[in-house]
């Protein structure tokens, strides 16, 4: 069975720095996407939502929601940030794993470069060439590092971690995904596939859609639907826009909007035999839209293509 969630990120709490201006609380983001429909959430950022166990365990539970999952960002491709990478992952697993200890899908914790940081990647979000990437020496201390926390979350609290392909970071196009999960060890470290920012950070459209979600079916262990705006990306690679201006334009819009085949994505869903949760993503900056009415379309647009 999909299970079909939605994340603080859409009501415009993101994990990076700097992106200043009026927030809600999480009460009210939970309400609101228990109203839209969804049924479970990410933790969002650390502190946006109770960091008391008990909390929240009450705040889920008194809206009958599941908790997903955490992002977790680190800057993998440096060495000396690893220890602390550990400790965040492990205080966040150690987080959900006492809120939710009896629920029946556990919460997982969602890795990811420390996007936004590098500025060149941050710069080429959408347009990055081979010579962007990483060399063969970071490879190797960024898939050390991802999957020593992956290895110390599992051990310390049962809980596993997914990477998370993104823009703006040093794992976005469809040769860092493959290359990343071929030096990562399938037992340790899965993927969070995430429709939009593979729209993105496809640049040249190398690959279908359905082609890459078989081509990484085995290591898949949750989806995020975003929606990427074809036009507005096209003129973000046109006017050299930096990630953070071409999420201010909207390139990531209202599921349907966008050029991400959502019918197809279900049926790899339903032929692949796909299972647990699908989580809504919409990137949202502080003053940006309705975030409310826009969970409300998605949730709208997702039953009509049988979701």
């Amino acid at each position: 069975m999909i299970h079909l969630g939605n994340a603080p990120c859409s009501w415009g709490t993101l994990e990076f720095a700097g992106l200043d201006g009026e927030r809600i609380g999480y009460t009210q983001m939970l309400d609101e996407l228990r109203a839209a429909g969804y049924t479970g959430t990410d933790l969002g950022d650390w502190g946006f939502m109770p960091t008391d166990p008990a909390a929240l365990t009450a705040a889920l539970a008194s809206r009958e929601l599941a908790l997903i999952s955490a992002f977790v960002p680190v800057a993998l491709a440096d060495r000396t940030a690893h220890a602390a990478g550990v400790e965040l992952a492990l205080r966040t697993a150690r987080l959900m794993a006492a809120a939710v200890p009896a629920q029946d899908m556990p919460p997982c914790i969602v890795l990811a470069d420390a996007n936004g940081t590098v500025p060149a990647r941050t710069t080429d979000a959408g347009r990055i060439s081979t010579g962007q990437g990483l060399d063969a020496a970071q490879w190797q201390i960024f898939a050390a590092g991802a999957e020593e926390i992956a290895r110390v979350v599992l051990a310390e609290t049962g809980l596993h971690t997914l990477f998370h392909h993104h823009c703006a970071g040093y794992i976005e196009t469809p040769a860092e995904i493959d290359e990343l999960l071929a030096r990562t060890d399938p037992q340790l470290l899965g993927l969070v596939f995430d429709t939009g920012h593979f729209a993105y950070g496809d640049t040249h459209g190398s690959i279908a859609i359905s082609a890459a979600l078989t081509r990484f079916s085995d290591r898949i262990g949750l989806v995020h639907l975003k929606d990427c705006h074809a036009a507005i990306a096209a003129e973000a690679r046109a006017t050299n826009h930096d990630y953070f201006t071409a999420v201010a334009r909207g390139v990531f819009c209202e599921l349907g909007q966008g050029s991400v085949d959502f019918p197809t994505v279900l049926h790899w869903m339903q032929s692949s035999g796909y299972t647990g949760w699908v989580v809504v993503e919409q990137d949202v900056l502080p003053g940006m839209g309705a975030p409310a009415a826009s969970a409300t379309r998605n949730r709208t647009y997702l039953r009509s293509i049988g979701l």
